[in-house]
Order: C-alpha cells, then structure tokens, then sequence
C-alpha cells in the first residue's frame, strides 16, 4: 500500500471520530432524555409515572385539581390461597385420548369441567386510591409545562397565575421509600389548597387525620371472586391491610385539619411526604403491621432537607440508568410536546424519540422492579382501578417473560431480580399443582399467576389450558447465568430449573399417530387452528411447547454438568430430547404453528407463539439452519405488521433476529403512533405518556420496544457478538455504551458512520474467547486478534443441536440472502479491554 493510500485510509478513520464526537457532543446536550407538555393530563393515560419499585405514582400536573393516582406493589385483592383442581388427574389419560382421536371440542368442553379452577382464577392488582390536591387559585394559567425527566427520575409542572409563578417537584424516593413532592412559588404566602384521599368504590376505606398535619386513609384490599366460578364458591376475602399517609410541612402560612381532609392556607412552600404500608410478608404470610411500617418511613424521611432526599434518591436511580447511553440523532422536532413527537413519528425522521422511547422502557423497569419487591405485573406497577384488564396479574405465556428481555442485554440485571424469586416461589407452590392435578414430578405453572403464586389454570381452557408457562419462565433462571456466569447464582436456580425439566420428563407422552413425545393436553397460546370452533384451542404437541421443552431439558442438562451433579437425569434428558419433534416447515413455506399443517397465511393473529425458537430462544439461525430462518420470515410476512402494541414490539425483536432493521424500524412506525385520544387511530401504538396500548395500556409493549432496539445494535445469541446486525437506513449515524452481551462481555462503547463501525470497545469479565461478527471489515492491535476460522470453544456461544427440520412436499422455499460479514476472535482474560477500529 502506497503512502497516498495509508494516509486517506486513516483519515477517513479519523474523521468518522470526529464526526461521532461532535454528534454526541450535540446530542447530550438535548432535551432528549424528557417528556414533556404544554397541557395537563386529561385522563390516566396522559398521566406520568413514577416508581421506587415498590411505590407507584401517576402524576396528572392539573394546576387548579392535582390528582397523585398511588399505588404500592403488594396490595392486590384477596389472600394466600390455591387453585388446583385435583378432578384433573383422573381425567388426564381421557382429554388425551379425545384429542389423539382429533375430538376437540370434546376434549375442551372436558378441560373446562375437570381441569379449570372451581376455587379461583387469580387475584387483581388493587390501586390504593388518589391523593387530591385542590388549589385556590381560580386565575387563567398560563405559561403551562409538565415534564418527566427520565434521567434523574423526577416529575416537574410549572405554571402561572396573574404574576406568580408555581412549581411542583415530586419523586418516588430509591433511598427513603416515600413518595416526596414539593410546591414552591415566586412569591411568600401565595399556595394554598386542601387535600383529601380517596379509592375508588366499591371499596370500603376510612379517611382521616392526625396530628392537624398527617391524612391518613386505610383499607383492606377487595374480597374477590371470578364470574366463571361456580355460584356456590365463596369469594376470597381480601387479606391485604394498607395505610396511606400524607404529612404535610408547610413553611409560612398555617395548616388545619376538618375532619378528613387537611387545609393550607398562605404558605411559602410545602413538602409533603407520601407513604403507603401494608401487611404484606410474602405469599403466605400477611402478619406485618401496615401501620408502623407508613409512620416509620415517614419519621425517617423527615430528618433529611429536599436537597439531601433529592440527592439519594438520584444517586441510586442514576447507578442504573446511567449505565447505558444511546445516540441516534438529533432533531429539530425535540423542541416539540412529546405527545406531538409521538403523533408525528411515522411521518418524520425523529431518531431521539426512538433513543427517548428505548430509555424510557429502561426507566420503567428500574421504577417498577427493585430487587427484594415484586415482579414488574402486566401494568409494571402502575393501576387505577380495583379490577383492572385481566386482573393486571402475571400473563406469563409472553407479556410477563417480555417485561424482563431489556433486563441482561440494557445493563439492569439487578431488576431481573424479582422475576427469579418470583420463577422460585412458584416451584414451591407449582409442585403440589403437578402432583394433585396430574400425578408428574416437578412444578408447573399455566398461563397466570398472581402475588399469591396461584399454579393452576384459569379463565377457561381457550386459554388457561397450558401447562408450560413454568416451562418458559424458567428459561430466565438460564439465561441471566449467561450473562453473568456465576456458579452460585446458577446453584441457587438449579432447583428450579430441575424441577420444571422433571415435570415435562413426567408430563411428556407418546403420540400414538406421530410416535414423538408431546406434552397435551395445551394449546399454542391464545389461538386455535384453522377450521376449528374460535374458542377451541385444545391441541397436542403444539410447535411451541416442544421449543420450550427442547431449551428447558438442553439448557438443565448444561446446567447440572456444570455443577457437576444429576448424572442420571442428564442420561434422561438425553434419551428424551431424541424422541422430541423437530420443527416443520408447512404448505404456505410457513413455520407450522401446530403438528399438522393447520396454519391459515391469512391469519393475523397477534400471537406468534411458534416463533419463540427464534426470539427470545436461539433455535433459529441464519448461519446454521437457513430453511427454518426463511421458515420464520415467511410467517412473519403472513402475520402482517399492525397488531396490539405488544405484539408489535414482539414483531420488532424478531425482525432484528432476520437481521432487517428496515422492516424493524417500520414496526417501530406502526407502535410509536399516538391513539387514546378522539382524533387517533384505533388500535395499537402510544398513549400521550409514551406508555403502550394494547389497548389498554399493557407495560409489556415498552419493554419489548427497548430491548427490540438493543437487538437492532448488538446481538450475541448466535455464537459471536454480533454488532449492528439490523441497522435501519434512518440511524446512519450514531454510538451507545455498555450494552451487555453474553458470556460476561460489555460493549463499552460502540460507534458508528454511514451505517458501519468505525469503533467498539468490549470488556470482558468472565475471559474467554470473543468472537465478534461484523458487516464491516475491523483490526485490532490486542493480541491474538485473528480472524476467526475454526470453531468457537467459549462455552456461553455453543449452539443448540437441533433436529433437521420436516418440509412439506408443497413447500417451496427460495433460500435466504444475508450480507456478507466478517468473523474476528480475541481470546481474552478477566478484567481485559479490547478495542477494535474500522480497517
């Protein structure tokens, strides 16, 4: 190479640097890590949340009528209680029969008398009630703004009236456990207003004061019994005691109490301190006393200036949240509301809402799971009413796994934390469900469950009527180990992961017609075959459960060779996964859904639960099994774009695993667009409060879109870290830190131009090999840098050894196109940084 050639290659190097410095530079000094308005909320849906993780807010910013909507992640109606039906057990050999003899609707007529709960259907999530604040000043307001500042965790309205100006500052304390909200003015003497609570009814509370200073409203949460139970069943009482709190310390002016409700009146500035306790201990156990816990978390709170909780409670929020930082762009249209950044979307190029919307996901996790609490539910933690859309519970054949996806690869493993504990109490309770209902070993849990671990079905068998959601949620227990690679951590899932493989080795039956091992009775979630009843689901050896059985028993076998115990259940999980179905590609080139190839290409269906083998699991893969790849693309294409909100985020990840970020993106078109308000469209998208319709508003679409885009920029499920493998043409330009990647790797930073890497910085935690895949050609100058050309022996990048997959003889598949990449190891050790740079 001639020195003209060597010069021009490094600055062109030089200058993708600088062009990446000054884009970040510009973008960090945006406001692109708010939402923002110029109007009050008008309803629930435009309110903006607040979380510690245990506490919840939902902040309407009404200058003359503040509503604090609260919430507090334990209270949920009803209390420790069961739901088996032990009639299941000696029905089992003939709902199997009925369905090997392909008479459905009698199999699920048969499931809804004998397998279905007669106790209980699960619990809802409770609102505790609102915190109303109503101010005297009865002026025009002007100069009106609301913000939620994601970056500090921290909710801000301001306005005007005549000539003072008003501010409100309220959070959700990380560090003192009490919601901590302070009003100020411009000028002495000028806030007053009146505060009360509230729940909605039926609901049954006692409002109060004490002290002249303290608005107490306590409360049980609801005795509750589902409509599909028998007339005869009683109701579960409601066991859940509360006490809400308000303290209210106002400086100047004076404060009285009348009765329920407290008055300020002339003050110069007021703190008020929000606390909510209940009796809640754990699934068994509702001995606390709710009402030393709200007092005591207040007196504690109390001792410390604004400034000094402030500065807590940012300390620990920002020890999460800063970890990950992304850049896509700026935008002239961040100098618009949010909620008009979200209805113009799709008609413009706003690359900082996308990086705004995957941040938030981010935010929403850290607000609404800490370790030590409860799980994120189908809401995270935020609910206003007493029987919210299905029960605001644990939906786990998808939304409450998708609430958990940004956790390892967004750098939060801390808030995976719960769902573990709440996979491991569920083993507990899900053991007595496997051996009364159906005589197996091990634990099971069907398609809901709630904070009192309820593990049998639900709702009805057209959807309840599926024993593997134990299956998938402990695939969590498994894949967290492959991010961290601790042996004492895996140690303590072990059990689980144990017990949810020997129910499937119990529960697992010969298919008199195909000869494979198949779980059935169950369904493939929420949806039936073409030509059948609508509500008739009931099915054999659906395509997903045999995934779900292939990873539990794959990824239980790793796990025990590694601790190095279990040698002869390792022998039988070998045995069986040889007896396992393999995956079949059906007449329309589709993944079949079902063993027969029953699948309609019209079918728009939101769930595409046959297509779990290619996210979140690794089953499917461009570079070792193509026709199952293509397989999956074909459905995607037959199952259409515009869905529910989640579903739509579900659609973005798996577009990312077909490597097509444009497709991604056009995804990402069709969920950030504003609905909830008279002039928007039906369907799935946003709410002015960038949270997700279904609709309603479900969590688990903000979470799929956050770790969606973590797929679109760094991937490694598929034996190397893969870097900007589903790049859309809109995000040219751009750089994110600190997304993890398995095998204990963390990419610190990542950069690039016109659409390639021009630098990647990784270190590694754990040592080993690292393999990096690229579409754009890299060097490095670390030791042992090569150019991969022999098989990856780090064990975190192994591939499942799958079966080949069935084609119909009427498929027709026409091979898929990938880009060309490059392939590059380093073998490193712990605690060592590499860098590598664009050729």
């Amino acid at each position: 190479m001639n020195c003209k050639k060597i010069f021009n290659k490094y600055l062109v190097i030089f200058l993708s640097l600088i062009t990446v410095s000054f884009f970040v530079s510009c973008s960090s000094d945006s406001k692109d890590l708010k939402l923002w308005y110029d109007a009050p909320a008008t309803d629930w849906n435009e309110a903006l949340p607040l979380g510690n993780g245990r506490l919840g807010a939902m902040v309407f910013g009404n200058p003359l009528q503040e509503n604090i909507q609260l919430n507090e992640n334990t209270l949920w109606a009803g209390g420790p209680h069961r739901n088996d039906n032990p009639n299941a057990k000696n029905t089992l050999s003939e709902v199997r029969e009925l369905l090997f003899q392909e008479k459905y609707n009698e199999a699920h007529h048969l499931a809804n008398e004998k397998f279905l709960s007669k106790i209980s259907h699960g619990m809802p999530y409770e609102t505790v009630g609102n915190l109303r604040l109503n101010f005297l000043n009865e002026n025009k307001v002007t100069n009106y703004y609301r913000e939620l500042d994601i970056e500090n965790a921290i909710n801000t309205t301001k306005y005007s009236v005549d000539d003072v100006t008003y501010k409100r500052e309220i959070f959700t304390s990380f560090s003192d456990d009490v919601i901590v909200m302070k009003l100020s003015a411009d000028k002495k003497g000028a806030i007053s207003f009146s505060a009360n609570m509230d729940r909605p009814k039926p609901a049954k509370v006692s409002v109060f004061t004490e002290n002249n200073n303290v608005l107490v409203m306590t409360g049980f949460g609801s005795d509750n019994k589902n409509k599909r139970l028998p007339k005869e069943t009683p109701a579960i009482e409601g066991k859940v005691e509360f006490d809400a709190r308000v303290k209210i310390v106002p400086e100047g002016g004076k404060i009285i109490s009348s009765g329920n409700s407290l008055t300020v009146s002339k003050a110069n500035s007021v703190l008020l301190y929000i606390s909510i306790g209940t009796n809640f201990v754990n699934y068994k156990d509702v001995s606390a006393d709710p009402h030393k816990k709200a007092t005591d978390f207040i007196a504690n709170a109390e001792k410390k200036e604004f400034d000094e909780l402030l500065k807590n409670h940012t300390t620990i929020y920002q020890n999460y949240f800063k970890r990950v930082s992304l850049n896509l762009g700026v935008s002239e249209l961040e100098k618009r509301p949010t909620d008009v950044r979200i209805k113009e979307f799709s008609k413009v190029n706003d690359p900082s809402l996308a990086a705004l919307y995957f941040q938030y996901g981010r935010y929403l996790l850290i607000s609404s799971s800490q370790p030590g609490g409860q799980a994120a539910n189908l809401q995270g933690l935020w609910c206003n009413d007493l029987t919210p859309p299905w029960k605001s519970a644990y939906t786990v054949n998808i939304n409450t796994q998708m609430n958990y996806w940004p956790a390892e690869v967004t750098n939060l493993s801390e808030m995976h934390e719960p769902l573990i504990q709440l996979v491991k109490d569920l083993s507990v309770t899900g053991k007595e469900t496997a051996k009364v209902m159906y005589g197996a070993d091990g634990w099971v849990t069907h398609h809901n469950t709630d904070i009192w671990r309820i593990t049998g079905p639900v709702d009805g068998a057209t959807w309840g009527m599926w024993p593997t959601g134990g299956t998938w949620l402990s695939q969590h227990l498994w894949e967290k180990f492959m991010f961290n690679g601790d042996l004492d951590y895996l140690k303590s899932v072990y059990p689980a992961m144990k017990g949810a493989s020997e129910f499937c080795l119990s529960f697992l039956t010969k298919d008199p017609n195909k000869g494979w091992l198949v779980i059935t009775p169950t369904i493939s979630p929420e949806h039936g075959p073409k030509g059948r009843p609508k509500s008739v689901n009931i099915e054999s050896g659906t395509t997903m459960d045999n995934q779900l059985v292939f990873d539990i028993l794959t990824k239980t076998k790793n796990a025990a060779k590694l601790l190095n115990v279990d040698s002869e259940l390792i022998n039988k999980i070998d045995e069986t996964l040889s007896k396992l179905p393999p995956m079949q590609i059906g007449q329309y080139n589709q993944i079949q859904e079902w063993m027969d190839d029953l699948d309609d290409p019209e079918d728009k269906h939101r769930h595409v639960s046959h297509l779990y083998g290619l996210y979140p699991s690794n089953l499917i893969s461009p570079y070792h099994n193509s026709e199952l790849f293509e397989g999956a693309k074909n459905t995607l294409i037959q199952r259409g774009d515009p869905s529910t909100g989640w579903s739509m985020n579900w659609k973005i990840n798996l577009w990312a695993r077909l490597l097509d970020g444009n497709h991604a993106y056009k995804l990402m078109q069709e969920q950030i667009k504003l609905v909830g308000r008279p002039d928007s469209p039906k369907g799935g998208g946003t709410y002015a409060n960038m949270l997700d319709a279904h609709p309603p508003f479900q969590i688990d679409g903000n979470f799929g879109f956050t770790s969606g885009l973590a797929e679109m920029l760094v991937q490694s499920h598929d034996g190397a870290i893969h870097l900007l493998p589903a790049l859309p043409d809109v995000w040219k330009d751009g750089n994110v830190t600190r997304l993890r990647a398995r095998g204990g790797f963390e990419i610190e930073n990542l950069e690039w131009v016109d659409g390639k890497v021009v630098k990647v910085v990784i270190k590694s935690k754990l040592g080993g090999n690292c393999r990096i895949r690229s579409y754009s050609e890299l060097t490095s100058k670390d030791k042992g840098f090569k150019v991969a050309n022999e098989t990856n022996e780090n064990p975190f990048y192994q591939m499942p050894n799958i079966k080949k997959p069935l084609l119909s003889k009427k498929a027709a598949l026409n091979g898929i196109n990938i880009k060309d990449f490059y392939v590059y190891d380093i073998n490193t050790k712990s605690g060592q940084t590499i860098v590598l740079m664009m050729k």
